[in-house]
């Protein structure tokens, strides 16, 4: 399942933004996976890290360290642009809307937290379709899931950390126990496959 040249992707439209999630264990995780993309990526980045509300937050900064791309938390209203990763701010809910424009949201919790992981995969296959990448990385609960499943509807691309590796198992064996996985693999193959998928995709 983590082969590029297996034919399950159809690359027949360019890719145009990826979504990642994580929970616990996933500072850690996305700093592997964002120090493998290289400097003028050519689609926006966003992530779900679910966080403490209760403390100002510095994960833009820990990530940007790791990072070639600029990394910054998501502010409502601003375009996603390619080349930059962007963050949901702690305590809101991160969405993609019409033309990439990035929404902010203080709406109820979605399966305990807030940002949701589902709302922000569902609003990507929204607007992206099959031309979005969802990757879920370690962390519990089953937050994504749902939201991956959305994505792989809509004809987009999924991809897991393997629960065997994970840090934490939970959210990576839910989506994959959802069926909507393209792509298992090990952390540190994560940002390769990522790349050829873009990379490999018409421009």
């Amino acid at each position: 399942m983590n082969d590029i040249e297996s034919g399950r992707v159809d690359p027949g439209e360019p890719y145009g933004i990826v979504a990642i999630a994580a929970s616990a264990g996933g500072i850690t995780a996305l700093g592997h996976v964002l120090s493998g993309l290289p400097a003028g990526f050519p689609v926006p980045v966003v992530i779900v890290q679910h966080l403490d509300p209760r403390h100002k937050t510095i994960i833009a900064e820990v990530l940007g360290r790791r990072s070639k791309l600029p990394v910054r938390l998501a502010r409502d209203g601003e375009k996603a642009e390619e080349g930059t990763i962007y963050v949901a701010p702690p305590n809101h809910h991160l969405l993609v809307g019409a033309d990439g424009v990035l929404m902010l949201s203080s709406s109820e919790l979605v399966h305990f937290v807030r940002p949701s992981a589902d709302l922000l995969f569902e609003s990507v296959a929204g607007f992206y379709g099959p031309r979005a990448i969802a990757c879920v990385l370690t962390g519990t609960g089953s937050d994504g899931a749902m939201g991956a499943t959305a994505v792989k509807s809509r004809g987009g691309t999924v991809l897991a950390e393997d629960p065997e590796t994970a840090e934490f198992k939970g959210m990576p064996e839910a989506v994959v126990a959802a069926g909507a996985v393209d792509f298992i693999l090990p952390l540190d193959e994560i940002a390769t496959v990522i790349r050829g998928l873009v990379e490999a995709s018409p421009s």
